[in-house]
């Protein structure tokens, strides 16, 4: 053109900007700067919605601080397309402070605000924007309506989703597809499946996305034969009703049905995406399959899924898991990597037992990335099977100079490490520290003392976890018991067994049963041995009436040694047990 005007360079940036070519908008738009074109409104917010889409913070001021210069503030259009740009990135004090100068924030304005706030994960701010909105007497967009509905799931505000939910019905925004499709994720997620399920009914939620939420709704509550009936039942199937088929049966861990639902989505439509491999190779980590996984693997790299941060961390998961760490370590250095990345490679050599080379892996990632709670809890364990205390305490350190929280889930890992690297004393002044605790943690600081030869402190630990109100569980008792072989406290370890069924209201497991017979023999109680093996409501074990069989030879208990004796040969007659006692005076 041999002239250009402020009319020519809007036609194109607006070009580049709605075909997605935001860079391109972004250089048009420097260099019409650079030519001392003045740009107008349109051409603002324009390149205000390419800054959203790359999210161009520092850009995004500068055209704010051209727009005060030029004399467009009060121009609620650009206002609220700076509002928008400010959450995208991610700053929503500076949202917050542009919205509250708009004097007369519209419909737009108003769902921008509420919109932001919920992908920030302030899902109680979204709903006080909204709650503020109908004060102002501004009628919401059903789009707005929506996003209130989803900032309730957010938090699991089903009151207020249940109000909203009303004034829907009130401006006669109910019957509209994503308020209703909503509204169903909505219940499903508070828990009350019933109520999706009565908003399903509606004639409105017969749709694609309206079925596709209800079946998400019984998968996510595992209830899958629903789920599957209703699946059955849909006029049309987008890869999204797929996925959420397929998600459900792998998030119940049905492993077989996710595979055979696999086959039929391959023979019934050819659409995947990313999101379908990535469930792909959870199934194929989990059963393990590797030749499966390489297939997923191949797919995901023609289809370009690859590039892919979750599909990535997805198949190092599964090579990790199928026990090809090769692969798993050459895939790591090839992709995409994050925290959750890191992450995976390292528990997939603390699960081999290759906890050296995780403890390398981890001292590089320290300089790529910020390690998270869950790796410090894999690093623990890894310093814990080779008994490495000096690493352990370094990350313990290095958890403490960095503010990580000390959760009851590292606290646990701590005191594990801690106790399996003889240091029970670290280990009790961690649990001492721990608040709240749960059985979890007692378990394992009584773990620790019983295999530190310090079972004088479990009966302390287990009054201690009395007073708290802490429920102990099988594990508990099955401390509590060996602790009472250690120490020779028959009658102690009597209460104990007794109370599981009295107090607890516990069904003991093999390991209790074979916890009294070896606490009654060790110390000679013989009679009370007699009469408890013989009062046992099943077939005692082989381990047993070895155990019996022993104690009986070396107390001379003739009777119950012979009982013994025919009930291991009636279990195997082919290797006949003999009773005879041996007198070694």
């Amino acid at each position: 053109m041999p002239r250009r005007d402020g009319g020519s360079w809007n036609a194109m940036i607006t070009a580049f900007s709605r075909n997605g070519c935001t860079e391109d908008a972004l250089d048009l738009f420097a260099e019409m700067n650079g030519e001392g074109v003045f740009a107008s409104e349109v051409t603002f917010a324009s390149v205000l919605g390419s800054c959203g889409d790359v999210l161009e913070l520092w850009l995004s001021r500068q055209v704010h601080g051209l727009i005060v210069k030029y004399g467009y503030s009060g121009n609620v259009i650009l206002e609220s397309s700076l509002v928008d740009v400010y959450g995208k990135c991610g700053v929503m004090i500076d949202a917050r402070r542009m919205f509250d100068e708009i004097k007369n924030p519209n419909d737009v304005s108003w769902n921008v605000i509420v919109r932001r706030y919920l992908e920030m994960g302030e899902g109680n701010e979204a709903i006080g924007m909204f709650s503020r909105m109908l004060r102002m007497n501004v009628k919401p967009m059903s789009y707005t309506v929506s996003n209130a509905i989803l900032a309730c799931s957010s938090f699991g505000g089903v009151r207020e989703g249940v109000q909203i939910h009303g004034f829907s019905i009130k401006i006669n925004v109910e019957q509209d597809e994503v308020v209703s499709s909503t509204l169903i994720g909505m219940y499903a997620k508070c828990g009350d499946v019933e109520g999706a399920r009565k908003i399903f009914e509606l004639s409105c939620s017969k749709t694609v996305i309206g079925y596709t939420s209800m079946v998400s709704a019984y998968a996510t509550s595992g209830r899958m034969l629903e789920a599957r009936e209703l699946f059955d039942e849909m006029p049309e199937r987008t890869v999204i009703s797929w996925n959420v088929m397929l998600a459900g049966y792998t998030r119940s861990l049905d492993w077989e049905k996710a595979l055979e639902f696999l086959l039929l989505m391959r023979r019934k439509t050819k659409d995947m995406d990313h999101v379908t491999v990535g469930l792909i190779l959870n199934i194929c980590a989990a059963i393990p399959d590797i030749d499966l996984g390489k297939q997923a693997h191949g797919y995901a790299y023609r289809h370009g899924y690859y590039s892919n941060i979750s599909v990535g961390n997805s198949l190092l998961d599964m090579y990790g898991k199928c026990g090809n760490l090769t692969s798993a370590r050459n895939w790591f250095y090839n992709m995409s990597r994050d925290g959750v990345s890191w992450n995976a490679l390292l528990t997939s050599y603390a699960r081999r037992g290759l906890s050296e080379q995780a403890m390398l892996i981890f001292w590089k990632m320290l300089g790529e990335t910020k390690p998270s709670k869950f790796t410090f809890g894999t690093m623990l364990a890894a310093c814990a099977n080779i008994f490495a205390i000096q690493p352990g305490k370094q990350i313990h350190a290095f958890m403490i100079r960095h503010g990580y929280d000390l959760d009851i889930v590292v606290s646990g890992a701590l005191v594990d490490m801690y106790s399996k690297c003889r240091h029970v004393e670290y280990a009790m002044r961690v649990f001492n520290e721990a608040s709240p605790k749960d059985v979890i943690l007692f378990n394992s600081t009584i773990l620790g003392c019983l295999h530190n030869g310090m079972s004088g402190n479990v009966v302390q630990l287990l009054e201690e976890m009395e007073k708290e109100r802490i429920k102990p569980d099988h594990n508990t008792f099955r401390s509590a018991l060996q602790a009472c072989i250690c120490d020779g406290r028959v009658e102690l370890g009597r209460q104990y067994f007794e109370s599981m069924r009295e107090k607890h209201f516990m069904l003991p497991h093999l390991e209790h049963y074979e916890c009294m017979i070896e606490l009654y023999g060790e110390y000679g109680f013989m009679d009370e041995l007699e009469l408890f093996v013989g009062s046992l409501s099943f077939e005692p074990t082989a381990a047993m009436l070895i155990k019996v069989f022993d104690y009986s030879r070396k107390y001379k208990k003739l009777k119950l040694g012979e009982w013994a004796c025919d009930r291991l040969n009636e279990l195997n007659p082919l290797v006949p047990f003999r009773f005879e006692i041996v007198d070694n005076t």
